[in-house]
């Protein structure tokens, strides 16, 4: 992806969304990081899903590192982190182990500056969400944002926190994740838990949406006739449309992770919601439509280059 079109916007409603991509290239190969998919179903879509969604010749998923802005009723939202900058994250090279963030830069290129963000959204604590909560002050993590509060769901703060509720699930990056990147938000007394339902503003709402973490979530936007869904990773690959039965080896709670996938794929249909999700390539956001029993990808959003600044009619 060139650097010239690494921030684009569309405007919704009342609502400008800001996509800034940090990085979109090839990961994990099909079979580790979906292992429930069948390798014909990559083949058989391989005409739409390459390149922007699947390297065929080394048969690898191709993602996007990305965060969201929203700008709504006077204040700015920021909807997921990316994995952060220089941090220890062993195993996870070269995607987030000491790996350069510039999502400082590209929000400036957007016209945000850390002290103009009001609102941090984490949809859940996985590496490649949150890293951005914070930076490094001297040798001391710190937020990024010094004027935000961060929406941290309640269950995954239990369940990655240092009392880890569950007892299990835990390994050394979910700690060190936990230790650089929400730790430091607690301390400056900038986290709010919420749990259930959360209203940001008259536009946006934070939905549960549990499986892949216990605590993770989705945003919705309702502004005007426009709707749509920051569903974070509900799903990664538009395959997971074609069959929502399939979920990610990284599911914490498998049965669950697949009722909130076709709860949030049913609702994205069926009320015509603008399916954003944390990870897709490409466009980034597409409608969804029922198809025999399961869902149909429809038509890809379009961005336009840089942000509108202003929202208008």
């Amino acid at each position: 992806m060139t650097s010239d079109n690494r921030v684009q916007n569309i405007v919704l409603g009342d609502v400008e969304v800001i996509r800034a991509i940090e990085w979109h290239e090839p990961f994990l190969p099909t079979t580790e990081f979906l292992p429930e998919v069948a390798a014909e179903v990559w083949t058989r879509n391989g005409n739409w899903l390459a390149p922007d969604h699947w390297q065929p010749e080394a048969d690898r998923m191709v993602i996007a590192l990305q965060t969201w802005v929203l700008r709504s009723g006077g204040r700015t939202i920021l909807v997921d982190t990316g994995a952060g900058s220089r941090r220890e994250r062993p195993g996870m090279a070269p995607w987030f182990h000491q790996r350069d963030s510039d999502l400082l830069a590209l929000l400036t290129e957007a016209g945000v500056q850390p002290q103009d963000v009001d609102v941090v959204v984490n949809t859940h604590l996985h590496v490649d969400h949150v890293g951005g909560n914070t930076v490094d002050a001297g040798g001391q993590w710190v937020p990024a944002f010094p004027n935000a509060q961060y929406l941290i769901p309640a269950a995954d703060d239990s369940h990655y926190g240092p009392d880890n509720a569950s007892g299990e699930g835990l390994g050394e990056v979910d700690h060190l994740v936990y230790e650089d990147s929400i730790a430091p938000i607690h301390e400056a007394g900038q986290a709010v838990l919420w749990e259930g339902l959360y209203t940001i503003d008259e536009h946006l709402t934070l939905e549960s949406a549990p499986g892949h973490t216990p605590g993770a979530s989705v945003l919705r936007l309702a502004s005007g006739s426009d709707r749509a869904v920051f569903a974070g990773d509900v799903l990664h690959s538009p395959v997971q449309i074609l069959d929502s039965c399939c979920n990610s080896a990284y599911c914490y709670m498998p049965q669950q992770a697949v009722a909130s996938r076709r709860r949030i794929l049913e609702r994205a249909a069926d009320e015509h919601e603008l399916l954003i999700p944390g990870h897709f390539g490409g466009a980034g956001a597409l409608e969804v439509r029922r198809d025999n029993g399961d869902f149909a990808l429809g038509q890809w959003a379009t961005f336009s280059p840089g942000s509108a600044k202003s929202i208008t009619d």
